[in-house]
């Protein structure tokens, strides 16, 4: 009897413990899965750093997300993205990478399509030039975090000193004389700054701009390299003077972010780059000369009909990630209107990132934050990277500061390379141009050209 009474109160209780755990399952629900790790890969630029700044913000909105973050130096950052994309490691969920890359890339199949976002991303609100640049067969492979076009910036209280006064369209021969007229060495304070940095993003980006504008171009209609010809010899030989008598020390070794770094500490009269920088450098929090930068367009040598310099800097997803809704997640939340609103808001309207996006221009807040607004969007949105070149380029070549065809990544680096031993004292210009000339077109014989 009793140990019956046992067995049945073991049992009532059992049956309770039960029930209770029941319970207590239904009302705190199913347990909660663990966020998606992505992982980004991006460069070092200002504007990158802001977007790494504001994972908080992100992961907050989106608790099933996390975000583990690689930054990189721009040239280290597109050897490890090309290799991770080409090889199919799929080390990257989302990576960055320019317009370039992106329409070559998609056509290989390595980029996933953002064919279906939704409408308040808005996709009309893209300006047009940068949405094309992105699109290929009516299909974007990219969303662009900030796009570029190239200016002159300069020292407004240097050119008041020296009585000079920068036309709103100066030319080469100009700013070659401005340079030797600012230079104060004895303060530091030196005449220009350019891109030295070998890469075929960093000083060959300058320079094909240089050599357009001088009259020449990379190849001819046949696909031969024309690196050696009068227009490539005086484009150079006015880089490597103009660096040697009035550019800093080291200029090899600078690329955007040195410049950025030099002019906005004071050390440069004038920095002929991207339109990007401005936002930088009207920052008085990171900029000494905010108040004394003042801008122009980008200057001209003695053809000035030539490509356009048109860049932008974009998120795309691998084909290879295997998160592709989490990357997607964090790429429409990093270029979409909200993310300029919260830029403004936690860095103010001066940072926010330019050159993608209509509805930022028609911000009166960002208008007035940022004076050079005006002068970005029409530089932009008339940019054309597809325009003739002195002398008939070869079919379906294209590109202002870049050729769009796969092998001019190693080609540009090399040439880089190359071309930065002028500036050192290495190499004369005319043994650099015949070096760069030979390893050229050695490289596209083997690559089948012309095809």
């Amino acid at each position: 009897m009793v140990r019956g009474s046992g067995s049945r109160a073991a049992s009532v209780r059992r049956r309770v413990t039960t029930m209770l755990a029941l319970a207590a399952a239904a009302w705190c629900g199913p347990a909660s899965a663990e966020p998606t790790t992505i992982t980004v890969a991006t460069v070092n630029n200002g504007d990158m750093i802001i977007m790494q700044s504001l994972t908080r913000q992100f992961e907050q909105a989106h608790p099933d997300v996390r975000i583990r973050w690689v930054i990189l130096e721009e040239n280290v950052l597109r050897q490890r993205v090309t290799t991770d994309i080409a090889t199919r490691a799929g080390q990257f969920d989302v990576v960055t990478v320019g317009n370039y890359e992106v329409p070559i890339w998609a056509k290989q199949g390595w980029l996933r399509p953002f064919d279906d976002l939704p409408a308040e991303y808005d996709v009309g609100d893209l300006i047009g030039t940068v949405r094309e640049g992105l699109s290929v067969d009516g299909k974007l492979y990219g969303l662009p975090f900030y796009a570029e076009s190239a200016m002159t910036y300069y020292r407004k209280d240097l050119f008041e000193k020296a009585g000079l006064t920068m036309p709103e369209q100066p030319t080469y021969a100009q700013v070659r004389d401005f340079a030797g007229k600012i230079t104060d060495r004895r303060a530091r304070t030196f005449g220009i700054c350019l891109r030295g940095k070998p890469g075929w993003g960093e000083n060959m980006a300058y320079l094909t701009t240089l050599v357009h504008t001088f009259g020449g171009q990379w190849f001819g209609k046949d696909w031969k390299p024309e690196i050696e010809s009068a227009p490539w010899k005086s484009a150079i030989a006015y880089y490597t003077d103009i660096l040697k008598k009035d550019g800093p020390p080291g200029a090899t070794s600078n690329g955007f972010n040195e410049n950025l770094v030099l002019f906005a500490g004071g050390r440069c009269g004038m920095w002929i780059d991207s339109t990007v920088a401005a936002g930088l450098l009207y920052d008085p929090s990171q900029s000494t000369v905010s108040d004394r930068t003042a801008f122009a367009a980008m200057p001209v040598g003695d053809y000035t009909g030539g490509p356009t310099w048109l860049w932008s800097w974009n998120l795309a997803i691998p084909a290879t990630s295997q998160k592709r809704d989490a990357a997607k997640t964090f790429v429409q939340w990093a270029t979409g209107k909200d993310y300029v609103r919260l830029v403004a808001k936690e860095k103010g309207w001066v940072s926010a990132p330019p050159g993608t996006r209509r509805s930022t221009y028609a911000s009166e807040e960002y208008r007035k934050a940022a004076p050079f607004s005006g002068f970005v969007l029409k530089a932009i949105e008339t940019a054309n990277p597809n325009g003739q070149t002195r002398e008939p380029r070869p079919p379906g070549a294209s590109g202002a500061q870049f050729v769009a065809i796969p092998e001019f990544q190693g080609i540009g680096t090399a040439v880089g390379q190359t071309l930065a031993a002028t500036v050192t004292g290495r190499n004369t210009i005319e043994e650099a141009l015949a070096i760069a000339q030979n390893a050229t077109a050695q490289t596209m014989r083997q690559a089948g050209y012309p095809k």
